[in-house]
């Protein structure tokens, strides 16, 4: 299996292994237009930049790319950006663009802040290992690699790394001790294999958004700040961070469907229930939209669940 080792800004690092552990987190890359050839479920290992030693410090399951404004990145991901807030996020990103000469590029000129398009590749499941559990890098790690470089995790030095990272992110979750960076100790693990990954709450987020186009899919409203990944089934209550059992709705409408008001039908129709007009001796606005074909992905995959939509007509939905 070919797998990624990713460069990793260091304060990115840092960050996340000091004030984790996470469920996720948001890789980015400050100019990036390139998607990513690697299936979901592929393991993405961290390595540090050369002046800090070059060693591969965690690993986590590749789960999603998209190129969104920094600003969503942040509202999506919070500190699972790898940092403490979005004005030191953004000051990194101008940093990191400033170093690489993004920031020259007309044709990438933003004059407001946080509107910069950034590649995230969005981390399941991400370890990040301890000082005395860092990994040597592969040998012969080219220099102009300055992104990273793919290994085969099953041959050579990708399988020793592989091996390496395994045992160490073993002994960090059972609390075992390793007696130094780079060892080889503890058994060998099995050929790496594609693990489907639990998407986290920011994953969610920014999938929706992206399957249904950043549109609204009742009003097909295209202002993002105004857009929200609504959950059918709240994922308190058995529901999932699957993009089938997501909506990307109006934030009124979200809150309208989240509160019972209104709903969608299997056969993919906005409903609105009569308890808004009695509730509220209004609705005016919603009630035009009542029985309308909702926008649904292209991709079946990511279509509405149909059992979720029942579960939200039978259980939230007020009639």
């Amino acid at each position: 299996m070919s797998a990624p080792i990713l460069v990793t800004d260091h304060e990115w690092f840092e960050y996340l292994q000091a004030h984790g552990p996470f469920d996720e987190v948001n890789f980015w890359r400050p100019s990036d237009k390139r998607k990513p050839s690697w299936p979901v479920g592929t393991p993405t290992l961290f390595k540090l930049r050369k002046p800090y030693g070059g060693w591969i410090v965690g690993y986590g399951l590749f789960a999603r790319h998209e190129l969104v404004p920094a600003w969503l990145a942040w509202d999506a991901f919070g500190d699972k950006n790898g940092a403490a807030d979005f004005s030191r996020m953004r000051d990194r990103i101008e940093k990191l663009r400033r170093s690489t000469g993004a920031a020259e590029d007309p044709a990438a000129t933003v004059t407001r802040a946080g509107d910069y398009v950034i590649g995230c590749l969005m981390i399941s499941q991400p370890v990040f290992l301890d000082r005395g559990a860092w990994v040597r890098p592969p040998a012969g790690w080219p220099d102009n690699a300055v992104q990273g470089k793919s290994y085969d995790l099953t041959v050579g030095e990708g399988a020793r790394v592989w091996q390496e990272v395994l045992a160490a992110a073993g002994a960090k979750r059972t609390g075992a001790s390793v007696s130094g960076p780079g060892t080889s100790t503890g058994p060998r693990y099995g050929d790496p294999t594609l693990v489907r990954p639990r998407l986290g709450q920011g994953t969610f987020r920014l999938s929706v958004t992206a399957a249904y186009a950043r549109a609204c899919a009742v009003t097909q409203e295209h202002s993002l700040p105004a857009l929200e990944a609504a959950h059918i089934r709240p994922f308190a209550e058995d529901g999932t961070h699957e993009v089938s059992n997501g909506l990307l709705l109006r934030s009124d409408i979200h809150r309208l469907f989240d509160k019972g008001y209104v709903g969608v039908t299997p056969e993919y129709r906005f409903v609105v229930s009569k308890a808004l007009k009695e509730d509220f001796e209004n609705g005016r606005t919603y009630y035009p939209l009542h029985d309308r074909e909702i926008a649904i992905p292209g991709t079946a995959a990511e279509k509405p669940d149909i059992n979720y939509l029942e579960w939200h007509l039978s259980s939230r939905f007020r009639g």
